[in-house]
């Protein structure tokens, strides 16, 4: 797992503050991190560049199958 340390986590401005949220950092060189909101010292996921963009659009376009 990449370190995370130093991450500046960061939720959606369309967050429904409900507290279904994730949170993203995406000021660490080469990774983006991503974790639940409602946990913040639990699991978190690392994400190279090129596969953030493909989740990303993916989402955008609602093409992720289950």
């Amino acid at each position: 797992m990449p370190d995370l340390t130093g991450a500046a986590w960061r939720k959606s401005t369309r967050s429904n503050n409900g507290g279904d949220c994730i949170e993203v950092a995406d000021n660490l060189p080469g990774i983006v991190g991503l974790r639940d909101s409602k946990d913040p010292t639990g699991t978190a996921l690392a994400f190279g560049p090129t596969e953030w963009t493909a989740f990303v659009s993916a989402v955008k376009s609602d093409s992720l199958t289950p």
